[in-house]
């Protein structure tokens, strides 16, 4: 069992960065395939970046929405347990809450709490 706790959100204007960080307790994080989601207000949850296992690197296949393609980066830190989600040009239209997942094979599925990201000016 692994539990995540989502960190990072908050307000930021337009053209900002934000980063986001996700750590993961238990053991055998560098397992876990990690992605980033959001939903925002009247829509469904979406995936925004996903980084492969990698094994015991740091260094996972990666992929990403077509609207932050570019923009977003999914870095992760098997050392520290944690994934990030580095955001930089940020819109308006980024504006949601972002969850942290841990996946493993076709039946292992953890979520963490969501951190909001406002982008506002």
């Amino acid at each position: 069992q692994v539990q995540l706790v989502g960190s990072g959100g908050g307000l930021v204007q337009p053209g900002g960065s934000l980063r986001l960080s996700c750590a993961a307790s238990g053991s055998s994080f560098s397992i876990y395939a990690m992605g980033w989601y959001r939903q925002a207000p009247g829509k469904q949850r979406e995936l925004v970046a996903r980084i492969s296992s990698g094994g015991n690197t740091n260094y996972g296949s990666t992929n990403y929405a077509d609207s932050v393609r570019g923009r977003f980066t999914i870095p992760r830190d098997n050392a520290r347990n944690t994934v990030y989600l580095q955001m930089n040009s940020l819109k308006p239209e980024d504006t949601a809450v972002y969850y942290c997942n841990a996946r493993f094979g076709p039946t292992v599925n953890h979520w963490g709490k969501g951190t909001l990201v406002t982008v506002s000016s």
